[in-house]
């Protein structure tokens, strides 16, 4: 399965509903992220299942529990 890369419109929408705390990811690594979070709900896959290029899965998921409890897919 090809990576759905955000469009760079797409992206400036979305960057500023993103919570990362004062120490966050490089804004390339948060995009990597997201984009992680997306394919894991498009494929219906396991979070171990996710490929590399998104970053280590667990980074990913824990990102992931902050968006959510942030409200972030509201």
């Amino acid at each position: 399965m090809t990576r759905a890369q955000l469009t760079d419109q797409e992206w400036e929408f979305i960057e500023p509903y993103l919570p990362i705390g004062r120490f966050g990811p490089y804004p390339v690594r948060l995009q990597e992220q997201f984009e992680g979070v997306i394919w894991r709900f498009r494929t219906g896959s396991q979070w171990r299942e996710m490929p590399e290029r998104f970053g280590a899965w667990q980074t990913v998921y824990q990102r992931f529990l902050k968006w959510r409890d942030a409200g972030v897919f509201q």
